[in-house]
């Protein structure tokens, strides 16, 4: 493979990986679809100046997968500890994160009416996803037979832990992003 058919794969790699990250607004597995992305350019695209080995190290890809594991793991901690904490129950804390769902996806489409190309899509997805979040929480507590006081406590939990759980995801989606596009273009 020649030079220009690498780099145009390449950019084309790290444009999809941006792509991927951006899905992590709406709660889809955007830092899971990088990681498949540098399995496939490991394994199928090989480095002009080096014709035996890989356009993406083996070892990349080990740490976008730890990396991804990583994010998972503080999305879920971060959004569950906010619900948990503030004493509420395991249907606030599942309604919290259907809720998220559906209300990032709505955020998203409705972002579109903020002038801003992209940005009011991605505010939409951040703020739809905290909104829902705390829907979906106040509804569990609802349906558990919990006060007004303690089911605002509990949704408002669990909208701040849905931010900061998709801030730490986001953060480690850019530290692979980063990653990849570094060892693909400096390897």
């Amino acid at each position: 493979m020649g030079s220009f058919w690498y780099y145009t794969l390449a950019v084309l790699f790290v444009i999809i990986n941006i792509a991927a990250l951006c899905t992590n607004l709406i709660t889809l597995p955007g830092n899971w679809i990088i990681v498949v992305a540098a399995v496939l350019f490991a394994w199928l695209v090989k480095h002009p100046s080096h014709p035996s080995s890989t356009g993406l190290n083996w070892w990349v890809v080990g740490l976008t997968f730890g990396l991804a594991v990583l994010g998972e793991i503080i999305e879920f901690a971060a959004g569950a500890a906010g619900a948990a904490k503030s004493g509420g129950s395991r249907r606030g804390m599942l309604l919290s994160m259907a809720g998220a769902m559906l209300g990032s996806i709505t955020g998203t489409m409705l972002g579109t009416f903020i002038p801003i190309p992209l940005v009011g899509n991605l505010i939409g997805a951040v703020a739809g996803g905290a909104a829902g979040a705390f829907g979906g929480a106040y509804a569990g507590e609802y349906w558990k037979g919990k006060s007004e006081k303690d089911r605002l406590t509990v949704s408002s939990a669990a909208m701040v832990g849905r931010v900061f759980g998709t801030v730490g995801k986001l953060g480690i989606g850019a530290i692979m992003v980063v990653v990849t596009a570094v060892d693909v273009f400096y390897n």
